[in-house]
């Protein structure tokens, strides 16, 4: 039985070799290694700094709170991506506003993010989903022109670039390293900005707000990464470049089989961007001969894993019923729910993987 899954995370001797020193130096929380994590992070980027933390939600978090951002306050965002974006924002007190998304690029629709302004606004947090950058430029424009901070959530797009630079040096960033991500540490997050003091906050945060040996200036938390994360981590930013690259020719490939199949319709890519697919998201739509759940389950059941990112926007899960939120105004988000459906795209996938999943959809096209 061939057996494809959907992420299987690339570790090597480096990372174990990497992992191994660690533990050898006795040194395993936040240290050196860690420091050298973000420095090479933060040049990658291109951003002035990049602060570790213990997870992707955690650097939303953090982000936000740097920015201030408290109760009574309206952060814009997208309902078409993983909950926990909408939920750093509930975290801090405040209240997630939901603007729709474009019907290419699954991202946050700049003219409806327009419309959701208010005077009670203070942020806009945009998603590069599945590997596709938002329209950075659109909404900096908003952000500029309605006094408003602008927070990057990279956790899907590590690499991408809009306009040639990459994402997370537009706004403040923030990144996940976790296992299925275009690059690991196991777990772990990383905020990125060229704001000196924003850098500095998410320090004291992470750390009990301690600016000196047992000197505690504010009230933080314990949010760091250690150096065993961190040791994988920079062996992982080495190769990124390459698991990129393996990522585009993979869904490059897909593309070319599968977009003339009568009712898929394969990943729109932007000429501004470089998409790094996270994720190769396919639209099924209502000509396909069948609908997009017996699609999956047919390709589950010859091996071919795949997933529905994501069956829900954000405002339809029960916790955000439970806020009371109705349809958010965003049917496009709604549609998208019931249409997207997620191949293997990762760079682990051989050549013949690739050829055994288009002939499997191919079959049933």
């Amino acid at each position: 039985m061939i057996s494809i899954p959907m992420a299987r995370p690339i570790i090597t001797e480096d990372e174990i070799r990497a992992v191994e020193e660690v533990l050898k130096s006795g040194m395993l929380a936040q240290g050196r290694v860690v420091e050298q994590f973000e420095e090479a992070f933060a040049e990658y980027i291109g951003a002035r700094s990049a602060v570790s933390v213990c997870n992707g939600t955690i650097a939303l978090c953090a982000a936000l709170k740097s920015l201030g951002i408290k109760q009574g306050d309206e952060v814009i965002t997208t309902p078409f991506t993983f909950i926990a974006t909408a939920n750093s924002i509930l975290h801090q007190g405040a209240r997630p506003l939901f603007a729709d998304v474009d019907e290419r690029t699954f991202n946050i629709n700049p003219d409806d993010v327009l419309e959701k302004v208010t005077s009670r606004t203070k942020a806009i947090l945009g998603v590069h989903l599945f590997g596709h950058p938002f329209d950075v430029q659109s909404i900096r424009e908003i952000c500029k022109d309605h006094n408003l901070h602008l927070i990057e959530d990279c956790a899907q797009a590590h690499g991408a670039k809009y306009s040639g630079k990459r994402v997370g040096c537009s706004g403040v960033g923030c990144f996940s390293f976790y296992p299925t991500k275009n690059m690991t540490t196991g777990e772990g997050g990383m905020i990125t900005t060229s704001s000196d003091e924003i850098a500095e906050a998410c320090r004291l945060l992470r750390n009990h707000g301690d600016s000196g040996k047992y000197f505690h200036t504010s009230l933080g938390f314990n949010y760091r990464m250690t150096n065993i994360q961190a040791a994988i981590g920079v062996e992982q930013l080495r190769k990124l470049d390459g698991f990129n690259e393996k990522r585009i020719k993979n869904a490059e490939y897909l593309n070319k089989h599968l977009m003339k199949a009568e009712g898929l319709i394969t990943p729109y890519k932007d000429e501004r961007v470089e998409h790094v697919y996270h994720q190769y998201v396919l639209k099924v739509e209502d000509d396909f001969p069948m609908s997009r759940d017996i699609l999956m389950n047919r390709l589950q059941e010859k091996g071919v894993g795949c997933a529905i990112h994501y069956p829900l926007p954000i405002f339809k899960q029960p916790l955000y019923q439970q806020l009371g939120y109705d349809d958010a105004g965003c049917p496009v988000a709604s549609e998208l729910a019931n249409k997207v459906l997620s191949l293997p795209v990762h760079p682990a996938l051989t050549e013949d993987d690739l050829r055994y999943i288009v002939e499997v959809v191919g079959d049933m096209a």
